[in-house]
């Protein structure tokens, strides 16, 4: 009896425990259960939303496409018609027809005017002094049309083009024109022509969702619909995006369609993007399924009376933990084999020739596109390659230097297995612009260099630009390499490497023998690339003050390519030296080997004009030096070259090019189009952009004129930017040999050392290869807007006829 009372008592005292126990546990699995209520609702709002958001996006991405590819369009559309009416206009027998302007005379002039343009709608003709603009009522003669003719009268040519009224709701392209009598304007012509070929442009365009509309107005507050697609709810809040029409006071606008998200109802999330939003719903997935797995792991509500038993865990018998020791050191014995860095790489396998692209393999460096023709692999056999070529010349030191991409320092660490693996020493000089390699190979006294850089490329391009003994090889050199792998001809040893840090050396050397002579405030924009790490302490070094703008190294080049040969990558650069009230705009390409310069006007001076004071300073102190410059500079450089007493020297574009003709003519001083500059005096003659900025800021400060001034003072013309036809990699070549056999261009002087170039008294037009990217380079230069279009003209006719599908940008 007693024993049975004992045990009563005792099962009543463990109850009361397991129940003390309990009360806390019950509160976690309530706290759980409502923090997973709360994630599942973010959950679903989050991705609910990130759906639609991303819709929206994707929609935008469409629309902004259709809207470039639509104001392309219609651009082309009214240069066609535009130049139709000009040559109409300028027609003689018409020109004497509307002499008088009496009724009379304008019905002969607009049956002349049918003649020459069938299609056309109406026209009409008014005197030179336009008296129905102040003498007629407006609103019945049409303040459209007045409009129009006065702008032609005002800007004493033709008239941008506008869209008018013709009858029954119709609609019509409308031009006007002057008329002229020899130099004399007679009169104006007001011609409406079908829209026809407008209406194509919008009902050839792919506009899934959204609204995309062709408007019309000098100002984007006075802009009106002409022609229309709508599809979708589109906000009335959503702010439009604009593409003007060149040559009109048309535009192309679209407005992204408003997709309903529980986010904007409750006023949360509304500015994340889709990505964040995704990413937001995925995380609280994850922490639901993280808090169901610990409510799991709570112990489990027992019941009175019943008693939970913990499973025992197993213990490890001795035999395996001597296992797990052995495990442990075997891992770690690999881990100090893989550090150790004395011990040879091992061979890369013989490559046969269809595993290796032999178009990464160009004119004057290799490039290739990351993860897809260029790999690690591919990267250490062209190592090998280069190593086995320095050792044939009896030489084994190569310094490696990379941009700032991200594929650099795999690719690099693949380079330099290649180059040991023939035999080389080399020295590893880390993350550094492509002209302090070359600065290396002087300084370290090796000769030899190999840059893995992507130049201008975009970011999942890289590649190898190279110095043996001294010079940067190129062309069959270059092809030599690729022969060398594929027919394993390659050199095997067991060579070293160490790390050297030049940067101060590089930075001392400059700053040592260049000082602006006063203090001067420039922007420098690096546009991400590697000269950002470099170029602000040179500049600061011999004396400017330095206003950097996108120089911290990011090989994804977040804000712009880093390429300032393409006007818009400078378009930060100019707001910014308004901003700072800087004197000068300096920017880099992506491995500071190019230069570009903007005024605090926002004007760019383009790198033929900058060759020109450059050469006017080396003169000074090297009379009758040879200046040598590409095929796309200015006809107006050689001229400025011979005034300062030079000897000027044209030659193919491509900087291993150039620097092989410097050696040649023992020149002094070389440029390029692209922004390379090559200083043979108080240098080593390799192109370096940051030193190039470094001498541009010596002979400016030495000036008391601000530096717009300074730039005056060279003879300037109208030009074109470099402009690009895109082709199918290998096509751009075939085309220049076509195009080169079948050319004529009468009057000029032909120049075939690099593409087609034609020079004439007043300007000069270029067609070539580039040898970095497939496609074909075009320039046009001359003293006047006349010449321009003339010289383009004839380039025009003369491509189409080699291909009448070419797209071309001019």
């Amino acid at each position: 009896m007693k024993v049975a009372i004992g045990l009563g008592k005792k099962k009543t005292a463990l109850q009361a425990a397991m129940e003390e126990r309990q009360a806390p546990l019950d509160a976690q699995r309530l706290g759980i259960t409502a923090g997973v209520g709360l994630l599942l609702a973010l959950a679903l709002l989050s991705l609910f939303d990130g759906v639609q958001r991303l819709r929206e996006e994707r929609t935008a991405q469409a629309l902004d496409e259709a809207r470039v590819a639509l104001a392309r369009g219609v651009a082309g559309v009214v240069a066609k018609q535009s130049r139709r009416v000009a040559q109409a206009v300028a027609d003689q027998e018409l020109a004497t027809a509307a002499i008088g302007f009496d009724g009379t005379a304008r019905m002969r002039a607009e049956q002349r005017l049918r003649s020459l343009i069938p299609e056309i709608v109406a026209a009409e003709f008014h005197e030179a002094s336009l008296p129905d603009l102040i003498e007629a009522d407006l609103a019945k003669f049409g303040y459209a049309k007045a409009d129009i003719l006065a702008e032609a009268r005002e800007s004493e040519g033709a008239s941008r083009a506008q869209v008018h009224g013709c009858g029954d709701a119709a609609q019509c392209l409308a031009f006007a024109q002057p008329i002229r009598n020899g130099d004399v304007i007679i009169g104006y012509a007001y011609v409406l022509l079908p829209i026809a070929e407008v209406q194509a442009q919008f009902d050839a365009a792919t506009v899934g969702d959204g609204r995309l509309e062709l408007r019309q107005g000098k100002s984007a507050q006075s802009a009106g619909a002409v022609l229309g697609i709508d599809h979708g709810n589109t906000s009335q809040e959503a702010t439009d995006l604009v593409e003007p029409v060149p040559g009109s006071v048309l535009s192309v606008a679209t407005r992204v369609p408003a997709h309903f998200r529980i986010g904007a109802v409750l006023g949360v999330f509304d500015a994340r993007g889709s990505t964040s939003l995704l990413l937001q719903g995925l995380v609280a997935l994850g922490l639901i399924g993280g808090l169901v797995y610990w409510r799991q792991r709570l112990p489990q509500h027992v019941a009175a009376g019943e008693t939970v038993m913990e499973a025992p865990r197993p213990r490890a018998t001795m035999e395996q933990l001597q296992q797990k020791l052995a495990d442990n050191a075997a891992a770690e014995a690999r881990v100090v084999a893989t550090e150790e860095t004395e011990r040879p790489p091992a061979e890369p396998r013989p490559t046969p020739a269809g595993a290796l692209d032999r178009s990464m393999f160009r004119a004057y460096d290799i490039r290739g596109i990351v993860g897809q023709n260029l790999t690690p692999g591919t990267a250490q056999l062209i190592g090998q390659a280069i190593g086995s070529i320095v050792r044939d010349q009896g030489m084994t030191e190569v310094c490696v230097a990379r941009d700032g991409r991200l594929s650099g320092p795999d690719l690099s660490a693949a380079l330099i297995r290649g180059l040991r693996s023939a035999g080389c020493d080399v020295i590893d000089i880390g993350a550094a612009p492509t002209p302090v390699l070359y600065f290396a190979t002087h300084h370290l006294h090796t000769g030899n260099g190999v840059m893995v850089t992507g130049s201008h490329n975009p970011p999942d391009y890289n590649g190898f630009k190279i110095v043996v003994g001294g010079q940067t090889l190129a062309e069959d050199a270059i092809q030599d390499i690729f022969a060398r792998i594929v027919e394993g001809r390659l050199a095997h040893g067991a060579g070293g490497v160490s790390a050297v840090d030049v940067k101060g050396d590089y930075i001392e050397r400059i700053t040592g023998d260049v000082q602006a002579m006063r203090r001067m405030k420039v922007v420098v924009d690096a546009g991400n690339g590697i000269a950002g790490a470099f170029a602000p302490a040179v500049l600061e070094g011999i004396g400017c003050e330095v206003m950097p703008l996108y120089c911290e190294v990011d090989g994804r080049f977040p804000h712009h390519h880093p390429d300032p040969s393409e006007p818009h990558n400078l378009d930060d650069l100019k707001i910014a030296i308004k901003q700072y009230q800087a004197d000068l705009g300096l920017a880099f390409d992506g491995d500071g080997d190019r230069l570009g310069v903007v005024t605090r006007a926002g004007e760019i001076i383009y790198p033929d004009r900058l060759l020109m004071l450059f050469a006017e300073d080396v003169l000074t102190r090297n009379p009758g030096a040879a200046i040598i410059y590409d095929v796309k500079c200015t006809g107006q450089l050689s001229e400025h070259i011979l005034r300062n007493g030079g000897s000027p020297v044209m030659w193919k574009t491509g900087h291993s090019l150039i620097k092989a003709k410097m050696r040649e003519e023992d020149s002094a001083l070389a440029g390029e189009m692209s922004g390379h500059f090559f200083f043979g005096e108080r240098w080593y003659g390799f192109d370096d952009g940051i030193y190039a900025a470094a001498r541009l800021m010596e002979i400016l400060a030495q000036r008391d004129d601000e530096p717009e001034a300074v730039f005056a003072t060279l003879p300037k013309g109208v030009s074109t930017p470099e402009l690009k036809i895109p082709m199918v990699e290998g096509e751009h070549y075939a085309f220049i040999e076509r195009f080169r056999e079948r050319a004529k261009f009468p009057g000029s002087k032909v120049t075939t050392i690099d593409g087609v170039r034609a020079d004439y008294k007043d300007g000069f037009g270029l067609v070539r290869c580039s040898n970095t990217t497939p496609c074909l380079v075009l320039r046009f230069d001359a003293l006047n807007k006349i010449g321009l279009d003339r010289i383009q003209e004839s380039f025009r006719s003369q491509l189409l006829a080699v291909d009448a599908n070419l797209k071309l940008p001019f």
